[in-house]
């Protein structure tokens, strides 16, 4: 005898549809959305910070500025009374490709002859040292800044040759530089004036072709042979070194070309 081995289905179709279950499921859905709302916020301020510090960090790393070249000019009295040391540094500075804005005023210059260290300023920086340097001219007038740079002084900080550069432009095609307001832009070029008037040279009266009347030590000497090492450290960006030994002997040359 067989037994009765009949299947039979389930037609259960009752649900819960009370008011119960309908909050619970209101309650997941805006846990959901309450979760997503709190993730994409949050990945979207990372995202900004992450940006933010890689651009820092590119800044920091990258070098703005660049040094074309580095010329010596000795002071004089005529043309064959030279100053047997170089007496002003003229360096010819641009930007890499790519650089941001470089403000001047921002910028500081360390220099060394391997006993003494100067640490410059741009001439209208008055925070640094608390005073802009003694006798600055506002309007564009470089060679009167320049001769200020050479030959004044004040109480504090001291003589201008000491803590001070002066700077000039080669090319500036969008007018970004000024005596009052420097800055570069990508495509610009300048020139940064460094006194190097060491104390055996102060007699002399001329530099190139500008008269100065008796000019203020550096605390530098530049003389023959000499070990120099100048470092430009702008306000953001790497530090742009540049390292060279002068010449064996100046000869009768007024200008000499130092670096590279």
């Amino acid at each position: 005898m067989k037994a009765n081995n009949k299947m039979h289905l389930s037609m259960d179709t009752r649900a819960q549809v009370g008011i119960g279950t309908l909050i619970i499921f209101i309650a997941m859905v805006l846990v959901a959305a309450v979760a997503a709302a709190v993730l994409i916020q949050t990945s979207g301020i990372l995202q900004q910070k992450a940006q933010a510090t890689g651009k820092q960090s590119t800044q920091e790393v990258s070098s703005n500025l660049m040094i074309k070249n580095i010329e010596g000019v000795r002071a004089k009295t005529n043309a064959t009374d030279m100053a047997g040391n170089i007496s002003l540094l003229k360096l010819n500075v641009g930007l890499n490709v790519g650089s941001s804005p470089v403000d001047i005023n921002q910028v500081v210059i360390s220099i060394t002859d391997g006993t003494t260290t100067n640490n410059l300023v741009y001439a209208n920086n008055g925070k640094t040292y608390d005073n802009v340097m003694n006798g600055f001219l506002t309007t564009n007038n470089a060679s009167a800044n320049l001769k200020e740079l050479l030959t004044n002084t004040r109480t504090s900080p001291g003589d201008n040759a000491k803590y001070f550069f002066t700077a000039e432009k080669i090319r500036d095609e969008d007018g970004s530089f000024t005596q009052e307001k420097p800055v570069m832009n990508t495509g610009d070029l300048m020139t940064f004036y460094v006194s190097t008037v060491s104390a055996g040279d102060v007699a002399f009266t001329k530099v190139n072709t500008l008269d100065t009347g008796t000019l203020k030590n550096s605390g530098l000497v530049v003389g023959p042979r000499a070990t120099m090492n100048i470092v430009l450290t702008p306000e953001s960006g790497a530090a742009t070194i540049a390292e060279f030994v002068t010449p064996s002997s100046y000869g009768i040359r007024e200008n000499v070309q130092l670096y590279p």
